[in-house]
């Protein structure tokens, strides 16, 4: 199936977010500002994706990246997109804090399925190492420049990704890495 004959929900053009930051980040990087249940978040290109962790670390005192992450919007009919947002099938979205301001922004840049890859955001935060790796292990989204992008649950051996939505859907016994007897 085409990424293209997903049928997508786009909001109107939105209102500037309320979060100073977001706004901030939007308007350097040329991203889109959005507010999502509260939650300030920022669509970035994916080109942007490395800028604007320096930019956070560096310029707005953002103090850590809490997590990384990616979404399968492979036939998610209810998939909503905010305007000036370009969907494709993949979302990596970084959840970042500061400590010292008491603030969260959540960063989204859209992948396309035909190159799934993003820079790392190791050398900024080196606390990623393990979730960017999870997500290339899980989703099959390659972080480049990333230190040691091998599988960290799957078997070396294991071929596919599994939270990608075209995964077959059954009950597969897998054996994890350091599990002698799982049953």
């Amino acid at each position: 199936m085409s990424d293209s004959s997903q049928p997508l929900v786009t909001e109107p053009a939105p209102e500037p977010a309320g979060d100073e930051l977001a706004v901030a980040v939007a308007q350097r990087f040329e991203g889109v500002a959005h507010d999502s249940h509260g939650q300030a978040v920022v669509f970035v290109e994916r080109a942007r994706w490395h800028d604007v962790a320096v930019y956070l670390r560096d310029e707005e005192r953002i103090t850590q990246c809490v997590d990384v992450t990616a979404v399968d919007h492979l036939d998610d009919e209810t998939r909503v997109v905010p305007a000036g947002v370009q969907a494709e099938r993949f979302e990596v979205v970084a959840n970042y804090l500061s400590h010292p301001r008491n603030r969260r922004v959540r960063v989204v840049c859209e992948v396309p399925a035909d190159d799934c890859a993003v820079p790392s955001l190791v050398d900024v935060f080196p606390g990623l190492a393990f979730p960017e790796r999870e997500v290339f292990d899980l989703f099959g989204v390659h972080f480049d420049g990333h230190p040691d992008l091998t599988r960290i649950l799957m078997p070396e051996d294991w071929i596919g990704y599994p939270l990608r939505k075209d995964y077959a859907i059954g009950r597969i016994p897998v054996q994890f890495k350091g599990i002698e007897n799982a049953r």
